[in-house]
């Protein structure tokens, strides 16, 4: 059911009988096709086909090195021709590409300048990174304030793309919030672009990993893929914090699930301005399962993070170390009909006056998703001081289809004052935004 930004939506009820409502924007993200980030290709030879003893990568570079200058020179007009309208700067990604091949090319003659650019060429790809879905997004507050109106918020969201071969990828977006008012998603920026990743840390497997995003005008033109192996089906499902220190140090953490096709585990994006990121393997034997979501500040001196080690609740989780997760201890079971098959969170808490605010998915029967709320103790997030009996968000008749049908779910919202901002996607499929009060949350709760 789609209403305008005058409408209330009925999506929940009070034990008392009266209602719970959303706000319902018109607001709304649909996968683009037209939007593709430039990657590495790298054909190979099946098992039985070895090129006569030569990589696939060698024989390519001996084919252009057979072609003459005018089709060499043809060839490569073309190719920048189709891919200048929508990437930026791309001959500087094929030196960067060549540089990658360089190593592998041992024995091949020199090749000039175009046809490094040709070679570099032939193993790169367009990629379509969200031509099947852009959903289960997450929102914090955008690190530049500057020149937002009075009453408003710039806010920053991840985004999970699907496209060719179902491989999730990461995406961004900006916006603008006026709480009790409007809510308006900037245009994305004229290209994609990847970041810049360190090849030989990749190689080797490492611990963490440097993504440079500076080639990227705004955030929205900010693409993250999968580089690691224990990511090579995809980055799933960031959840986004704003953390702050004691001292009003801010960092953005986003915690996401890693699956290589077989297994999947969660890791960590970290950075301060959106403009570069580290990519953070976790240690601990928490980390061996999806949807954990950081506290927004320490809690007793201590890192607190929400999990699902079970794959069923909700679980609580303490380290002195952001990186290193063990052990935790269960902290919310299924309980009402909405949630009888399994529980999680939908993001990081939010800390409100009356103590942590956190958002919950349920699934239930015919593997329904639906989105409900619990609060916790604010000095001692052990104890669940209130959760909503029935969910607040859950599929509507004309908003259940989609690539995954039944399904509403979140990343993470926002809160200002008493009013709080939910982006969700809807069957696996798009994006779309409501909003609420506080205090018409909590009276749901029993």
């Amino acid at each position: 059911m789609r209403l305008t930004d005058l409408g209330w939506l009925l999506m929940g009820w009070r034990p008392s009988g009266d209602l719970v409502l959303l706000h319902h924007h018109d607001a709304m993200l649909k996968p683009d096709p037209s939007r593709t980030v430039v990657r590495p290709f790298a054909p190979g030879y099946p098992a039985g086909h070895d090129g006569e003893g030569r990589s696939r990568l060698r024989v390519i570079a001996e084919r252009i090195i057979g072609y003459d200058d005018a089709q060499v020179a043809a060839t490569l007009r073309s190719v920048l021709a189709s891919m200048d309208g929508r990437h930026r700067d791309v001959k500087a990604t094929f030196r960067r590409r060549f540089a990658e091949l360089l190593p592998m090319l041992n024995g091949v003659s020199p090749l000039d300048e175009s046809r490094q650019h040709l070679l570099a060429a032939s193993f790169t790809e367009e990629y379509a990174f969200e031509a099947a879905a852009l959903f289960n997004p997450s929102a914090v507050l955008h690190p530049d304030q500057a020149g937002v109106p009075d009453g408003s918020l710039r806010f920053v969201m991840s985004l999970r793309g699907i496209g060719e071969g179902h491989v999730s990828s990461v995406s961004f977006r900006t916006g603008l919030w006026t709480p009790g008012s409007g809510l308006e998603i900037d245009p994305v920026g004229r290209t994609t672009q990847p970041p810049i990743v360190d090849n030989e840390a990749v190689r080797a497997g490492p611990a963490r990993l440097e993504l440079h995003c500076g080639g990227s005008h705004v955030v929205s033109e900010t693409v993250l893929f999968p580089v690691l192996p224990s990511q090579r089906q995809g980055i799933e499902d960031v959840r986004l914090v704003r953390f702050v220190e004691a001292d009003g140090e801010v960092t953005y953490y986003g915690t996401y699930t890693a699956f290589d096709g077989m297994t999947a585990r969660s890791e960590m994006l970290v950075g301060t301005d959106f403009r570069s990121w580290e990519m953070r393997q976790l240690a601990g034997d928490a980390t061996a399962a999806k949807g954990m979501a950081l506290f927004p500040r320490r809690v007793g001196g201590r890192y607190a993070m929400l999990g699902r080690q079970d794959s069923e609740s909700i679980w609580l989780l303490f380290s002195d170390d952001p990186f290193t997760w063990n052990g935790g201890a269960k902290l919310i079971e299924p309980r009402y009909p909405w949630e009888t098959v399994q529980m999680g969170n939908c993001g990081s808490p939010l800390e409100i006056e009356e103590g942590w605010l956190v958002f919950t998915h349920g699934v239930g029967p015919v593997r329904n998703y639906a989105v409900g709320a619990c609060l916790l103790d604010r000095d001692d997030p052990s104890r669940v001081l209130a959760r909503t009996p029935e969910p607040i968000l859950q599929p509507s008749p004309d908003e259940r289809d989609g690539f995954v049908p039944n399904v509403v779910y979140s990343c993470g919202s926002m809160v200002h004052g008493r009013e709080l901002l939910i982006p969700y996607g809807v069957a696996d499929s798009f994006t779309a935004f409501a909003t609420a009060r506080v205090d018409d949350l909590l009276a749901a709760m029993q």
